[in-house]
């Protein structure tokens, strides 16, 4: 990519640039590759001058992560108006959506970052926590009971949805959908495993 014009921007629109390009990097190699060298030289700044925007590497690689995890959690958070079923799958359309789009970064923090790069590590297992707390919580809406085994049933079902999603073949015309379904039914199948939830009714 060739390098960008210098403009002059705030220091907000410049930070938010600054982070955009690591966005753009981290879908090209892993955290622990991240070079500020090289988002300086695609800004058109002196590396000098990104830490003037942070005060080191670190901050910068935090605020990166932040971003995408915003950007996650963004993603994953249906209507709040919507009904229960609808509301259960807009939040797996939203998972499967983000995550086929974005899959090198979100691979890059799920599996490298995560165990890698502790200056990141509390971000990523507050993301963590807040998609855990929307599983519980369309978990819930469907009827659900509150039960001692429901929050190790709930991450069961979080490491199956995460390995379906970036394993899935989308190639094929379709196959977006197919992987929804497969996740919807997969989380009824095995929460629904702790007490068949009311809203979906009795089994045949």
């Amino acid at each position: 990519m060739a390098e960008r014009r210098v403009t002059r921007l705030t220091p907000d629109e410049r930070r938010a640039q600054l982070v955009a390009i690591g966005l753009e990097l981290l879908a090209e190699r892993s955290l622990d590759e991240l070079s500020t060298d090289e988002v300086a030289r695609r800004a058109g700044i002196s590396r000098g001058l990104l830490f003037h925007y942070f005060d080191s590497k670190r901050e910068f690689y935090r605020a990166v992560v932040r971003a995408a995890c915003d950007r996650f959690a963004a993603a994953t958070a249906p209507d709040e108006a919507l009904e229960p079923v609808a509301w259960m799958r807009a939040f797996i359309a939203g998972f499967v959506d983000h995550v086929l789009a974005h899959r090198r970064v979100y691979l890059a923090l799920v599996r490298g970052a995560a165990g890698s790069h502790p200056a990141v590590t509390d971000i990523l297992g507050e993301t963590h926590e807040a998609l855990a707390r929307r599983v519980t919580d369309a978990r819930r809406r469907l009827g659900g009971p509150d039960t001692p085994r429901a929050e190790p049933a709930t991450r069961a079902w979080m490491a199956f949805a995460e390995e379906a999603v970036v394993t899935w073949p989308v190639g094929e015309e379709g196959a977006r959908d197919e992987l929804c379904r497969f996740i919807e039914a997969s989380f009824v199948s095995l929460l629904g495993l702790l007490e068949r939830p009311a809203l979906l009714g009795p089994e045949s």
